[in-house]
């Protein structure tokens, strides 16, 4: 059924308007934009300031149920490979409806934090504690599932993972759930092909890293995939993965990668963090995105990535949750420009020019970067695109104090989640003044998961 939004204030391609009337379709789509209504005008009035929702490029949506967990300190200097024993040890007691249950707490998260889509990055394939499977696919179905019973847009990309380091390296007991051949691999990817577009989500595909997987096999599985979505790796993330780069290849992961791979526009590099000057402008220039997971990076002590540089190079970013240790546009916006500033020891670093907002400057690029990431098509608030929007607390004093890009501003830099105040995935409202119809049940499910965990 067609219906009509009313909008005192909403953010278009084009900037900030007042008056806008939105027409929606009966399949969820924006049908027309029209700048001005009289007072009598029908709709459904919306009062707060109205944005795109963003998406979620990068995921591991069982990570939520150790966020927290692994922050005290061990017997050596913690880093990322030790604090990848405690996710081994979580996955190897977790069970399928466990998963579940996480991923669907999750998403609901995700919602209330602005995104309207998430990209799920998915390797644990055969993991299930007691409840063991052999049915790789089942993981794939639990993660669709939970996303269709909160109503999140979903990108699947199951991840093609074999071996523990460079050279084909025999893989630990810890990784063994996330095992596939390249024949097996294959095979999954047509099984959820029909699966995913009958309950409308994007499938693609992930190879893990550089490190996971021998060239031999990317080749093969890039010639054999029939996906047609989004292809999304791991690269460069630690400094350790760029020194055992350099000593098997010669070459730094990003370098090797460009190199060595097919690498276009249907493709994300997840964190490069660690590159060269002349590595950020090779894969500004080759049409990927940039997934940046800014929390998730923080928390594991990766590093910073050459975001100003990237940028100025004509390079696209997206932002992701990574281990969901923060789950909301605003604070992974919010510290992609802070890790900026604390390296350079200088203010607005992420901005297109002076006299611009920093907050719109950040907004549009994950907007942009992170519709093409994820394979989701057009973006914005505009005919043809999704009615993928977010409503923010008009109420709040320092939102209806401000006017034009100072309202992102105020959302990324002071205010945060809890100015998010309803969200409408594909013409459905799924969160009404901060609250989802499924909390309940989720959050019950979520509770059970996490006892029975601990």
């Amino acid at each position: 059924m067609r219906r009509t939004l009313l909008c005192s204030r909403i953010l278009l391609p084009e900037g900030w308007a007042c008056d806008v009337a939105v027409t929606l379709d009966g399949a969820g789509r924006i049908e027309a934009v029209r700048r001005g209504f009289n007072a009598d005008a029908e709709g459904e009035r919306i009062a707060g300031p109205v944005l795109p929702a963003l998406a979620n490029i990068h995921s591991h949506a069982f990570q939520r149920a150790m966020a927290g967990l692994a922050e005290t300190a061990g017997a050596t200097e913690d880093s990322f490979w030790t604090w990848r024993d405690t996710m081994y040890r979580l996955v190897a007691r977790l069970s399928p409806e466990q998963m579940e249950s996480i991923a669907a707490k999750l998403y609901i998260e995700l919602l209330k934090g602005g995104f309207g889509r998430v990209v799920e990055f998915h390797y644990l394939h055969h993991a299930w504690g007691a409840g063991r499977t052999d049915d790789s696919a089942e993981a794939s179905r639990r993660i669709i599932e939970a996303a269709r019973t909160v109503g999140i847009g979903l990108t699947h990309l199951p991840v093609f993972y074999a071996h523990a380091g460079f050279g084909g390296a025999e893989p630990s007991e810890g990784q063994r759930p996330f095992l596939h051949d390249v024949d097996g691999f294959l095979a999954l990817l047509d099984t959820l092909a029909p699966e995913c577009e009958a309950q409308g989500a994007r499938l693609g595909l992930a190879l893990h890293s550089l490190r996971a997987a021998t060239p031999d096999e990317m080749r093969r599985i890039l010639e054999a995939e029939r996906t047609g979505g989004p292809i999304h790796i791991h690269v460069a993330e630690q400094e350790r993965e760029v020194e055992e780069c350099l000593a098997f290849t010669g070459r730094r992961p990003v370098d090797w990668m460009l190199d060595e791979l097919p690498v276009d526009e249907r493709w994300c590099a997840i964190h490069a963090t660690h590159m060269t000057a002349g590595e950020t402008l090779r894969l500004a220039g080759s049409g990927a995105v940039a997934g940046l997971c800014p929390a998730t990076e923080a928390s594991l002590g990766d590093g910073i990535f050459p975001a100003t540089a990237f940028r100025e190079a004509g390079g696209r970013i997206g932002i992701g949750t990574d281990s969901h240790v923060a789950t909301d546009v605003a604070e992974e916006l919010r510290l992609l420009e802070y890790g900026q500033r604390l390296r350079d020891r200088r203010r607005s670093r992420f901005v297109a020019g002076p006299g611009r907002s920093v907050g719109r400057t950040l907004f549009d690029a994950a907007l942009q970067g992170g519709a093409r990431a994820a394979g989701a098509g057009a973006s914005g608030i505009a005919p043809g695109a999704p009615a993928d929007l977010v409503v923010l607390d008009g109420n709040d004093p320092y939102l209806a104090a401000a006017e034009g890009d100072a309202i992102l501003d105020r959302w990324i830099f002071a205010l945060g989640r809890p100015a998010v105040r309803d969200v409408m995935i594909g013409g459905r409202w799924l969160v009404r003044e901060g609250r989802h119809e499924k909390d309940e049940e989720i959050d019950a499910a979520f509770a059970r998961t996490l006892l029975q965990l601990r």
